[in-house]
């Protein structure tokens, strides 16, 4: 039998409590992993994705009237400096004028009969002068007149110009703020997509995420890239129609849709234009998932990327409302 003295069992004791201490710290110290947030499922990323997509499209809507007030803006702002700038023209023209009239009054003393001038005392004489006199100051009057209106008229181009410009910095501001809004969005689509699929920015069945419009023509990079490339390997005679402001419900006010035109005022083509189009059409569908087509509607059918194959659509009236007359390509 072993025996522990009473100064061992308190050593002992001390290890065991240190060694506890310790344990405890340790434990304290290291993550708790067990308590992390779980990482979103393949459903949840996906509705949120569907979320951010259509908030996406709702911004990219605002951003397009946005840059449609910035345009209106920029014209009356243009419009505005323009007639300031006749109107300073104007009001230089008739200040010259004014000083003049100063002048000359100033020098022949106020039109005052002048008996050194009129050369005695002949009532006929002095009536000639009288009447010269009351001829030019009318005319003079008549000149201060007109200077007063084109005076204040130019105070008032110089308002109109100034608060043009005030409008047009309102809305480059708002502008501005709605393209960091949807930019912002369309980062988050990013991570989620990236999240999703192995392919940073594309699905794999060819979706895209979505892209912000520029230039005068308010269509996105990717649909301008898709247009450059029929006309260039196409030739369309007719015309394409691209961005309008009408909410139809399409991606022709966000900019993601165009119309490659056959004919003229809604008439169906001949047999080659006809096959011009089928021509794009095919086209479009063989490069859809590079160039990021979502999809293609001609002749009362519509081809999507999702399924890859045509099916009829219902009977909208007439050939443009059906598509008869010019395949429209939609992209992400």
């Amino acid at each position: 039998m072993v025996v522990v003295s009473q100064g061992a069992r308190g050593h002992g004791v001390a290890r065991v409590l240190a060694a506890s201490l310790t344990a405890a710290a340790v434990a304290a110290c290291v993550p708790a992993a067990a308590y992390a947030k779980p990482k979103p499922s393949a459903k949840q990323l996906k509705q949120e994705l569907k979320q951010l997509e259509k908030e996406s499209d709702g911004l990219i809507k605002r951003y397009y009237e946005g840059r449609r007030t910035l345009q209106k803006a920029e014209k009356d702002e243009r419009d505005a400096k323009k007639k300031l700038g006749e109107s300073q023209r104007r009001f230089d023209v008739a200040a010259r004028e004014i000083r003049l009239i100063a002048a000359e009054r100033h020098r022949s003393g106020g039109f005052e009969p002048n008996a050194a001038l009129i050369g005695g005392n002949d009532p006929r004489a002095v009536l000639g002068q009288m009447a010269l006199a009351e001829q030019m100051v009318a005319a003079q009057n008549a000149r201060l007149s007109s200077y007063t209106q084109i005076r204040d008229a130019h105070q008032q181009a110089q308002t109109e110009a100034s608060q043009k410009t005030s409008d047009l910095r309102t809305a480059l501001d708002t502008l501005e703020k709605q393209r960091k809004d949807a930019e912002k969005t369309i980062v988050k689509i990013k991570d989620r997509i990236d999240l999703l699929y192995p392919t940073p920015g594309m699905r794999p069945n060819g979706t895209f995420i979505p892209q912000l419009p520029g230039g005068p023509d308010n269509i996105t990079p990717r649909m301008r890239l898709v247009r450059n490339l029929i006309v260039e390997r196409f030739g369309v005679p007719f015309g394409v129609g691209c961005y309008r402001a009408i909410n139809d419900g399409g991606e022709h006010p966000l900019g993601r849709a165009c119309d490659f035109m056959l004919s003229h005022g809604g008439s169906m083509p001949g047999s080659r234009e006809i096959q011009r189009g089928h021509d794009i059409s095919n086209w479009v569908i063989k490069n859809a998932k590079r160039l990021g087509i979502m999809y293609v509607i001609y002749r009362q059918r519509i081809w999507h990327v999702r399924t890859g194959s045509w099916r009829y659509m219902s009977d909208r009236g007439g050939a443009t409302a059906n598509h008869y007359d010019h395949p429209h390509i939609s992209v992400y």
